[in-house]
Formats: C-alpha cells, sequence, structure tokens
C-alpha cells in the first residue's frame, strides 16, 4: 500500500524488452534504496511494480502489457523522469490518503493555470471514473495524492476534474514539467469505490 508522497524523481535508465509481453524497466532512485530488497513494491507514477533486482541507485521491476496498455508507462522512454514511492511501512507516517498503486485510468492535462502560489490543472478523465469524484475528494494522479479542487460540468465529450498544485509539490515531483497534453495516470479513491459498489448491489436487492 501506499499514500500518495512521493519520496523522490528517479529517472529512467534502461528499458529492456524482455518477452513479447513483458518489459524490464530500470530506474535510477538512491535516495529509496537504502533497504530495498529483491520482491518489494515500489510505485513509479502511481505504478505498484515489483523489485526484480537492485543496485546502490538503481532498481529494475517487470512491466506486464496489459500495465503498458493502461497506463502512461507504454509511453515512457530512457532518459525520462517520473515519481517513485516505496511502499508504507506499519510504522510511517500518513500523510496522504489510501493508494493502492493499481492505476485504473489515464487522464490527459487539459489546462494548466500558474499563479503566485499554486498552479491549476484541469485533467480529463474517463466517464466510468466520474462518479468516485467530489469536490474537496481524493485522486491520485501521477502518483501523487492530491485533493480534487472541483469535479467540472461534464461537456458532450469529456468528464474533467481541477487540482491546484503548491510550488512544493512542482519541485519535488514530474508535475512541474507537466504540459498540456500530457498523459497521467489515475487512480481513484478506494473508499468511493467501496461505497459506490456497495450500493450498487443494495439498490439491485431493493428491485
Amino acid at each position: 500500500m501506499f499514500t500518495g508522497i512521493v519520496h523522490t524523481r528517479g529517472t529512467i535508465t534502461a528499458i529492456e524488452n524482455t518477452s513479447d509481453d513483458t518489459l524490464a524497466m530500470t530506474v535510477n532512485a538512491p535516495s529509496v534504496l537504502t533497504d530495498v530488497s529483491r520482491g518489494d513494491s515500489i510505485a513509479i507514477d502511481g505504478v505498484c511494480l515489483t523489485v526484480t533486482d537492485h543496485t546502490d541507485a538503481t532498481f529494475t521491476a517487470d512491466v506486464m502489457i496489459q500495465t503498458l496498455n493502461l497506463t502512461s508507462l507504454g509511453g515512457k522512454t530512457t532518459g525520462d523522469e517520473v515519481n517513485v514511492e516505496p511502499a508504507m511501512a506499519a510504522t510511517d507516517r500518513f500523510g496522504g490518503h489510501i493508494v493502492q498503486g493499481h492505476v485504473e485510468a489515464t487522464g490527459t492535462i487539459l489546462e494548466i493555470a500558474p499563479d503566485e502560489q499554486w498552479t491549476r490543472m484541469r485533467i480529463s478523465l474517463p466517464d466510468h471514473l466520474a462518479p468516485y469524484l467530489i469536490d474537496q475528494g481524493s485522486i491520485t494522479v501521477n502518483g501523487i495524492s492530491l485533493t480534487v479542487a472541483s469535479v467540472t460540468p461534464p461537456t458532450a465529450t469529456e468528464h474533467a476534474f481541477e487540482i491546484f498544485l503548491i510550488p512544493e509539490t512542482l519541485a519535488a515531483t514530474t508535475m512541474g514539467e507537466a504540459a498540456v497534453g500530457d498523459v497521467v495516470n489515475l487512480e481513484t479513491d478506494l473508499l468511493a469505490r467501496h461505497i459506490a459498489r456497495i450500493i450498487q448491489f443494495n439498490t439491485k436487492e431493493e428491485k
């Protein structure tokens, strides 16, 4: 499990095809590898991956075709920066919200509006994720735990939401280099999904 508090920005140093449906991705992120072991979970841009090999400075993880197709990792190349968060220890502070590292879909940055104290971003999301977002609720974008500032009214072609990013978040994560048109990984609030599922089943039983 993760909390959506990015520990560092890592750099992809190698991408190797290991089979027709799997590739090995190596990331340079020495600050999170002090006590890492083979088999540990580390999130890259919000995608939970398993460490298959590591050095003092880098770790390697296998990425399956389903993950490549569902997330932005399929479009990454050597030299790209990614947000990195190791799995939460039982004694860690719970600084964000419950994040599984199971990216549900991708969205596209539609608008970036900088200000002196923060930057506002508007991001699209697929129709099936829209019911899980509320104003002031939680959303994970590229592995970052963020608060939904507002769910914008849907148009004929898209659903979208707005977030505000403070300078610290922009500096500590890859969102500081984000541009309009960039694809981002999305994971909605786990609790919202559970509640929606319970309501769905209760509604069926009442009928």
